[in-house]
């Protein structure tokens, strides 16, 4: 079982969202025109986009698990905790974003209007 896990790129999900690597919103040249010339997918794309793969990434690792546990010969020991790893700190920088966007929406919901 030949199975290729594909890093997931918070800069590159973050970019996505229009959000720099320290969080912060990226310049916007038509801040005019307001969102009208925003191109891509939103947040809530980018978002999804981000956890799909995690999850991807987590049952990958799960399925390598099960063939080493059956013995299959393609599925090296090796292979399958490299990919378990990746698949663990994928599920942490998730817990991390969902810990950051809960605290930023406690802020909000705190600010005096």
């Amino acid at each position: 079982m030949d199975v290729t896990l594909k890093p997931f790129n918070f800069a590159q999900a973050a970019a996505r969202a229009g959000l720099g690597v320290n969080g912060l919103p990226l310049a916007n040249n038509n801040k005019a025109a307001g969102t009208a010339g925003v191109q891509g997918p939103d947040f809530q794309q980018a978002l999804s986009q981000a956890l799909r793969g995690v999850s991807d990434t987590y049952n990958q690792a799960s399925d390598m698990q099960k063939q080493v546990q059956l013995g299959n010969p393609t599925v090296s020991l090796e292979e399958t905790m490299v990919a378990m790893q990746k698949a663990q700190i994928g599920f942490q920088a998730t817990m991390q974003v969902r810990n950051k966007l809960v605290s930023a929406y406690s802020e909000i919901m705190n600010m005096t209007v």
